[in-house]
Formats: C-alpha cells, sequence, structure tokens
C-alpha cells in the first residue's frame, strides 16, 4: 500500500509536470509588467500599473489599477489607448491623478468623473503634502537649432558641436533641459502660472534614467529638494558632480546643501517631521559605481551626518518610516536586493528581509511597507512587508494564470574557489523537469555594468528561465566588480577588466564542468556590455573551453571605445584615464579584446544597435569585420532603431531567434 502511495504522487507529480508547458519568447510577452504606483494615506489602497504589449502592432499600453490591501480585491481604474502612469494619491485620498500620455488628469479612485487638471505637459508630478501646490517636471527649451540659427537655410539637415555631451545613451541632444516647476493647485485645476525653480540650462534631475522620485518635498510645502548637476558640455561628461538643491518656497532661495561633495548625491526625502533630509550620496567624482551612502542632513543646523560609515555595502533609495526614527533602504544580500532599517539615533542596520529575490521599491505605510518583488522565477508583483518582522504578504497576482501554466527550472546558488582563492557566490538554473544523470549544454552569462549586479532580476529578454525552457544550464558568476559582496570585491574591477573578473568566469566554468550533468563539451558563453566586452575577451583567451560566442552591445577596442563614448567619467574612471597619457593604462595595452583576435576560433554572434552611444555600434562592426577575416564562423545582427538595449516586441522576438538559433546551431 506505502509504495502504490509513493508511486501515485510520483504519477501525479509527473501529470502535473507534463501538464505545465515551457516558456518561450513569445509567452513573455504575454505577461503584463507590472509597477507600483503609490499607496494611499490611509494605507488601505495601492494604486499600480501594468504595461502590456501587442507584438502585432510593435507597442505596449499601460493601464492603471487599484486594489484594497486587505482583501486584495484589485480593479481596473483606466483603459485609455496609450500609457495612464506617474499616479498619486491626492493628499486628502479623495481622488487620483496620473499621468495620460504627459498631461495631468485626476478621477475618482474608481476611476470615474476623469478631468484634466492642466493642458501642460509633464515629465512627472507631485503633489504637495498640504494638496496645496504640484510640483511637476517639464522640457524647457533653452538652445536654438542650426535651421534657427541659419533661417536663410531652411533645408539644411546637420548639428553643429562645439563641446562634449551632444548625445547621451541613445538620443541626441534636442535643445532641451528638464527643469522642476510648481504651481499653486486647487479643486482639480492649476490656478497660477508656473514657476521654474531651476530656471537654467541644466538637467534636473538628471538624464537619462532620472525622474519624479528625485523630486521631494518638505511635510509643510514649503521646500522643494531636487538633484541637479550643474555643469554643461565637456564637463557635463567628465564629471558625476549632482548636487541636491533645495528651494524655498516663501523666500524664493535655492541652497545646495551638498556642495562638499563632488561625487553622486541624489535621491531626497524629508522626514516626516520635517526635521531632516536625507539622500544618497558616493564621495568620489568620477565614480558611478562607488558605494552608496545615506547622508542625514539636519535643516535646523545644517549639520551632514554619513548614516552608513559601518555598513560596506550599497545602501540604495532610502525611505523614512512614519515617525521619521527609521530609514528604509534597499541592500544586496547575498546576490539579491533586500529591505533594510537603519535606526537615525543609534545609526544601527538591520536586514529585514530575506529569500530569493529582489525588492525594486519601499512606500512605508501605517505598520508595513508597500513594495515591489521580483525573481528570476517570477516577474514583478507587489508585495506587503510587515515592517517590524519582515514577513511578506503578496497582494497581486496580475500574471498567476499564465505563469502558474509554466514550468519553471531551479535557481540554486554555488560557491566557487576563483584562482586567488576567494569564494565567489554562482546562480545555477538548470531545465525544467531537471534529470542530473543526463549531460546538458551550458551558458556562461558574462553580466554586463562591470559593476552591475546579478542578483534575482527578471529579464524581458536576457531571461534565465526562458535559457533553461530551451534545455541550457546557465551559469550566472557574480564575479569581481558586482556589488554585494564588498566594497573591495567591487571596486578590484576597475583598470583591470581583462584581469580578475575573466579568471572569476573561467573559475566558474571550470568548476561548473566537474557536475556530471554538465556536458564540456558544449559550452557556450553570452553578454552584453561589459558582458559583451567579457564574450570578446574570452574569445581570445578561453582556450578551447567553449563552443560559441554571443555579444550584444559589447566593447572590442578599447581605443576607439574611449573615443567615440559619451559618459566619459566613466572611461577614464574605469580605464584609468585616456590611450594617449604618457603612461598608458593596461586596459589598452593589455586588456583591449582586439588585442586577441588572432587567437579567435570559435563561432561567434555579434549584436549591435545604431542608436547605442554608451557603445556605439563602431565596436560590433569592427568584431564582426574581424571574425569574417580571420575565417571564424560569424553573423551580425544590427537593429537600426534600438539603443543599447532591445525593447520592441518584434525586434525582442528576433533577437530571441538569432541568439537560440546560434547556441542551438552550436551546442546542440
Amino acid at each position: 500500500m506505502k509504495s502504490f502511495f509513493i508511486f501515485s504522487i510520483f504519477s501525479l507529480s509527473m501529470f502535473q509536470l507534463d501538464a505545465q508547458s515551457l516558456l518561450t519568447a513569445e509567452k513573455l510577452w504575454q505577461l503584463g509588467r507590472v509597477s507600483l504606483e503609490d499607496v494611499s494615506p490611509d494605507g488601505k489602497s495601492t494604486v499600480y500599473s501594468v504595461t502590456n504589449y501587442s507584438v502585432a502592432t510593435n507597442k505596449g499600453n499601460t493601464d492603471l489599477y487599484i486594489i484594497d490591501n486587505q482583501t486584495k480585491i484589485s480593479k481596473k481604474i483606466t483603459a485609455y489607448d496609450g500609457h495612464e502612469n506617474n499616479a498619486r494619491f491626492r493628499p486628502d485620498g479623495l481622488k487620483i491623478g496620473f499621468l495620460k500620455d504627459g498631461i495631468m488628469h485626476e478621477m475618482n479612485l474608481d476611476g470615474s468623473d476623469l478631468s484634466q487638471v492642466s493642458p501642460l505637459e509633464m515629465n512627472g508630478f507631485l503633489y504637495s503634502p498640504k494638496g496645496n501646490h504640484v510640483i511637476f517636471l517639464q522640457d524647457v527649451k533653452y538652445r536654438k537649432t542650426v535651421r534657427e540659427m541659419n533661417p536663410d537655410l531652411p533645408l539644411v539637415n546637420a548639428k553643429i558641436m562645439e563641446s562634449l555631451n551632444y548625445r547621451h545613451w541613445k538620443s541626441w541632444d534636442d535643445q532641451h533641459d528638464s527643469n522642476v516647476f510648481f504651481a499653486n493647485y486647487e479643486d482639480g485645476k492649476i490656478t497660477t502660472a508656473p514657476i521654474n525653480i531651476v530656471n537654467e540650462p541644466f538637467e534636473a534631475p538628471v538624464d537619462p534614467d532620472d525622474g519624479i522620485e528625485q523630486i521631494a518635498v518638505s511635510p509643510d510645502g514649503n521646500l522643494i529638494a531636487y538633484s541637479c548637476k550643474k555643469l554643461t558640455g565637456t564637463a557635463y561628461a567628465i564629471s558625476t558632480n549632482t548636487d541636491i538643491y533645495v528651494y524655498n518656497i516663501k523666500e524664493k532661495t535655492t541652497k545646495n546643501v551638498s556642495i562638499q561633495n563632488k561625487g553622486y548625491d541624489k535621491s531626497p526625502v524629508f522626514s516626516p517631521d520635517g526635521n531632516f533630509l536625507a539622500w544618497n550620496s558616493m564621495e568620489r567624482e568620477g565614480y558611478e559605481a562607488d558605494k552608496n551612502r545615506i547622508f542625514l542632513y539636519d535643516l535646523k543646523t545644517e549639520k551632514t551626518t554619513d548614516l552608513t560609515t559601518a555598513f560596506d555595502n550599497f545602501a540604495d533609495d532610502p525611505k523614512w518610516s512614519l515617525d521619521s526614527k527609521k530609514l528604509y533602504f534597499i541592500g544586496p544580500h547575498e546576490g539579491t536586493r533586500q529591505i533594510y532599517t537603519l535606526n537615525i539615533s543609534s545609526k544601527k542596520i538591520d536586514l529585514l528581509t530575506k529569500g530569493v529575490f529582489d525588492y525594486q521599491a519601499v512606500i512605508p505605510s501605517n505598520n508595513q511597507l508597500v513594495t515591489a518583488r521580483v525573481s528570476m522565477s517570477n516577474p514583478v508583483e507587489i508585495f506587503a512587508v510587515n515592517s517590524s518582522n519582515g514577513e511578506a504578504n503578496q497582494l497581486t497576482f496580475v500574471n498567476k494564470k499564465l505563469w502558474d501554466s509554466i514550468a519553471k527550472g531551479a535557481v540554486t546558488k554555488k560557491m566557487v574557489k576563483t584562482t586567488d582563492n576567494k569564494m565567489m557566490q554562482v546562480w545555477v538554473v538548470t531545465p525544467p523537469n531537471f534529470d542530473a544523470t543526463k549531460k546538458y549544454p551550458s551558458i556562461l552569462m558574462c553580466q554586463g555594468g562591470p559593476q552591475s549586479m546579478t542578483s534575482q532580476s527578471f529579464s524581458y529578454r536576457w531571461n534565465m528561465q526562458l535559457m533553461a525552457a530551451n534545455g541550457y544550464v546557465v551559469i550566472i558568476p557574480c564575479r569581481r566588480g558586482m556589488p554585494g559582496f564588498g566594497t573591495a570585491w567591487n571596486e578590484q574591477i576597475s583598470g583591470d577588466w581583462g584581469g580578475q573578473a575573466m579568471n572569476d568566469l573561467l573559475s566558474a566554468v571550470d568548476d561548473m564542468k566537474k557536475e556530471a550533468y554538465i556536458d564540456g563539451n558544449r559550452i557556450g558563453a553570452a553578454g552584453a556590455s561589459f558582458g559583451g566586452f567579457s564574450v570578446y575577451w574570452l574569445a581570445g583567451n578561453h582556450q578551447k573551453r567553449f563552443k560559441a560566442f554571443i555579444s550584444h552591445c559589447g566593447l572590442f577596442n578599447m581605443e576607439s571605445w574611449y573615443g567615440t563614448t559619451e559618459e566619459l567619467w566613466f572611461a577614464n574612471w574605469d580605464q584609468k584615464g585616456s590611450y594617449w597619457q604618457k603612461n598608458k593604462p593596461l586596459s589598452y595595452t593589455k586588456h583591449s579584446p582586439h588585442l586577441y583576435v588572432q587567437n579567435w576560433d570559435t563561432p561567434i554572434l555579434v549584436i549591435h544597435c545604431e542608436k547605442d552611444y554608451r557603445v556605439p555600434v563602431s565596436e560590433g562592426i569592427q568584431a564582426f569585420q574581424a571574425a569574417q577575416l580571420r575565417g571564424v564562423p560569424s553573423k551580425f545582427l544590427y537593429f537600426e532603431d534600438e539603443g543599447h538595449w532591445v525593447t520592441k516586441p518584434q525586434n525582442s522576438l528576433l533577437w530571441q531567434k538569432e541568439y537560440f538559433g546560434w547556441l542551438d546551431k552550436y551546442l546542440k
């Protein structure tokens, strides 16, 4: 009877696995992409957005939802064409304001009674805590186009540059800069002309990724804090010196409260009692991956204190507890991103949450934190976390039906000894229905950055579960240069791109080859950005370990890359200077992948995009041309309308088709 019971359980388990389907690239695009927007003043409701994509139209659409945090009953409250986002509860809790394709609107909590607050186009907005002002971002035109400077040549199509920073990530200078505005607000309308509190040709907040989260308003509504890098042109391109400015509405004055610090100062937040301002701060100018500290500024004494001197890791995105006694922040822990608490009086830091997942955002509310959570095995959903014990309660289940129908691979940790006798964490993802008695092909995933963390993120392109579903074991090393394992581990990579970090990647592969289920003759390597650099470097130095390579937007020739990239502060720090220095850095004489092309003998797929100004397309062209002239089997996948990432649905599907087609051809 006992053996029959065991057999029955086994059979049921097998049936359940068979009933599930494997993940495909097409199914990834059927998932709704969830984003936390805001929590109601009484803490009872959460508004969130879901973006769904149509492959047929090659477009996305974003709608807003509201959920009761107790009953978990969710209701869709917008259903317009285009994008509704930046949702904020009005301070009285009676209305929700949001941007409908960039225009501010309001509605009741159930989505009814839609009205336009202002015809002004905005890049983001906040209500002041007292509800008497709206603070928003708007682009301001400060510079003339070539046509405007030459009215006698109305059909001219040209750009004229006299300094650097003329293009950034994937766009050229459009003569506009984002500035911060405020205007009086009453009964659902902006009632006065907006006042520009920056009123200078500087990006506030910093382009291209920062938004309304870089703006904060004091509880009494009199102070507006914002981050801004008050530099332009070549000076902007070589510096990270971003400061926190505080504007006084009554006095019409602005004060730089972080003037002594020369690195990044971002993410200001006022304490609910109005006594303090906290923000993230990096110490060294030009080092974008410096330790992210939390600074506390006393608004009365004007004294600044570093609260994180004893914390040897990043402390990102601080948020105040409602009693102003603690700060919550996101920090790394064993290859994940968790929530920490920071006691203001004692500076004591405690880990609040644990698990194989990442937390992305935190909004303190009553005795809980409303947050977004994600893992390699689950797309983003909204959770409530108990602020005392860290217990998590899932609120939204946007993708449950589809995601539950898909068989997932296991995600496990493995510790590997490196060539310098350190222990390195490696994530390993195995295929669904994994059989340890079989031999599997595998992929070494080379993370970008280089100071980007390999954590429990969920990518819609570099998706680890999709790779596992295609029959591959995925090997993901937390190599040198990644945050989360102490400052020394993070900083070792600067000036040594082709050194210990590459040895770490090879250590992970060599260790994994000892596993009985790994076919040592069918291993590939893939990566993007610095991960693409890693692939190019491995291609010339791998000593027959790999059978296929894929490099997406990778750096190939460090001299040509230095001469064409835009964020020179990054290049100057991580390459230890320019290639024309008297003492030429090893980055150019030893670590550049193009120096080892004579050793290339393994099939390589090169992927690059025209609008990638971070790593210009010439890097991919050089690599492909070298492979072709060397007689190495190679292919070049080129996207004319994408930047450093591939974001359009049909482009992404083609990317996946070519990616797995290449791997299957040489590893299966």
